[in-house]
């Protein structure tokens, strides 16, 4: 009796290990955020202050093993969203031009992406291009399987953040119909 009861937990633990390593035992991926127990409640709120600098010195990396891209710590602090208003690389002479996506905003409505790249991705038949200024912060996304979730940018006319849940990176993203 006590045999199969030791063999028993030591399978049970085992099985444990097995799972916490299959999903990263609670470990951020490599180079990434803490593992996010939920994403953003909310999109950024409005930028007011001294917008920071823009250009290739910026640094993203807020904290020790923090990636460097725009990404969301705990508390919905939106790392990277401060370079105001007159951000010349959100600027577009013609906004919506598109049309406005109605799908739905924030941690109620999780897409997962079907496919395509930066340029033109897809999901629920609804398509989008990343921000030119942003291809580089989305290299780590899996453009036919990670679920996003679209915010509203306060800032930037005509433009979205799509928030990676797995990484929980963003980048600003428009709206193709």
């Amino acid at each position: 009796m006590r045999a199969s009861l030791a063999l028993t937990v030591l399978l049970a633990f085992s099985v444990v290990s097995l799972l916490a390593q299959e999903h990263g035992g609670g470990k951020p991926p490599l180079g990434g955020p803490p593992a996010h127990v939920s994403p953003p409640t909310r999109g950024p709120a409005p930028f007011h202050g001294t917008p920071k600098p823009v250009g290739p010195a910026r640094s993203f990396n807020d904290q020790p093993g923090h990636p460097n891209v725009p990404h969301v710590d705990a508390g919905n602090k939106w790392v990277g969203h401060d370079t105001g208003k007159n951000d010349a690389n959100y600027h577009l002479d013609q906004p919506w031009e598109h049309g406005h996506f109605t799908g739905g905003f924030g941690p109620r409505h999780v897409w997962h992406l079907a496919g395509g790249g930066p340029a033109r991705f897809s999901f629920n038949g609804w398509f989008w291009s990343v921000a030119p200024y942003d291809v580089g912060f989305c290299d780590g996304w899996l453009w036919d399987s990670d679920q996003i979730i679209i915010y509203a940018d306060p800032d930037h006319v005509g433009w979205y953040l799509a928030y990676n849940v797995r990484l929980g990176t963003y980048v600003h993203v428009m709206y193709l119909g």
